[in-house]
């Protein structure tokens, strides 16, 4: 699937406010969907670069042989899902933002991961 497929698809999940792809080496965004005057998803991928960043850093430094399948962040209002995708697809992840009144993360994490593997860069 290729990222404009991948980005609609993420976007038909239950509650869905925005989806980025973005290359947390450069911080760049590769492509988003949604968004809107709440929610600058090119500041928000910038941002959360630092978090995928830090947070791989961390593993680094614990020495620990592991991956990132998810880091959520919770607010009052969303919740925002980073997915680091598989190293065999470099240095990506997907930001998912969410309605948390009309979202199930369960669910929003099933189809991020089905996302993921079906998803050609």
């Amino acid at each position: 699937m290729n990222i404009e497929t991948a980005l609609k698809e993420a976007m038909a999940l239950e509650g869905a406010l925005g989806i980025a792809l973005v290359d947390y080496e450069s911080g760049m965004s590769l492509g988003t969907l949604g968004g809107g005057p709440g929610l600058d998803l090119e500041l928000a991928a910038a941002g959360n670069t630092e978090v995928v960043r830090s947070k791989m850093r961390t593993l680094a430094s614990l020495d620990m042989n592991d991956v990132i399948e998810d880091i959520l962040i919770t607010l009052g209002q969303q919740y925002h899902l980073i997915r680091p995708l598989t190293s065999s697809k470099g240095t990506l992840f997907l930001y998912l933002a969410l309605d948390r009144s009309r979202s199930n993360l369960a669910l929003a994490r099933h189809g991020l991961k089905r996302i993921e593997t079906s998803l050609d860069v």
